[in-house]
């Protein structure tokens, strides 16, 4: 990973402490959201926010566009990801993403997830096969696997999903420009065009 910080299936006591998401207005290219998200930066910085999943060949097929662009862009900008598990599927691959921040090993295991389950086609959807896996990349498999079931990580996981309600995420990839705009493939139509509207958005909010 070059950069980092990204149907629910959430049970009626989760979406019951989500508050209720507000209409999005449509721009060229990307939605906005109505109300804001606050992104907790100073002012003149700008937060680009990828929500994925490890098991999606989508955010897969996206990884270039997305860490080309993170290699260069503007100083003022923060790219962070969040990984909410929006199928409970999903949750075991969004644990491992958790735990490797909490661990700060994501730069060991990021990339190598990601072509371990769409280019090796290893079977990597369970805590087990996951730890396992990262064991074989230098990090402590046994920590590891402690830490996807951690107080921690499942805080996070449910912070994730929290701010994929308020944003009206229901798909990744999916980018959030400065807690104020969305857009994604069906949007953008494809990754230059989520690319061209991500640079758009940036000096937009920069200027403003």
């Amino acid at each position: 990973m070059k950069m980092t910080r990204r149907q629910f299936g959430l049970s009626m006591t989760a979406m019951a402490a989500i508050p209720a998401v507000p209409a999005l207005a449509q721009g060229k290219g990307y939605e906005t959201l109505e109300n804001p998200i606050p992104t907790g930066l100073e002012a003149g910085r700008v937060e680009v926010l990828e929500h994925f999943w490890f098991g999606c060949p989508h955010c897969f097929a996206f990884e270039p566009s997305i860490n080309a662009w993170a290699e260069s862009k503007p100083d003022y900008v923060e790219f962070v990801r969040e990984a909410p598990p929006l199928n409970p599927a999903w949750t075991p691959h969004s644990k491992a993403f958790y735990a490797a921040e909490l661990m700060g090993v994501t730069d060991k295991m990021f990339d190598e997830l990601f072509d371990g389950i769409h280019v090796d086609r290893k079977r990597l959807h369970t805590n087990e096969t996951i730890s396992k896996f990262v064991g074989t990349l230098g990090i402590d498999s046994e920590e590891f696997s402690a830490n996807m079931e951690s107080l921690h990580v499942d805080s996070r996981i449910r912070r994730s999903l929290q701010m994929a309600r308020q944003a009206r995420v229901n798909g990744v990839p999916s980018i959030i420009i400065n807690g104020k705009f969305r857009t994604g493939n069906s949007l953008a139509g494809g990754h230059q065009g989520i690319i061209n509207v991500i640079n758009e958005l940036v000096e937009q909010e920069h200027n403003a």
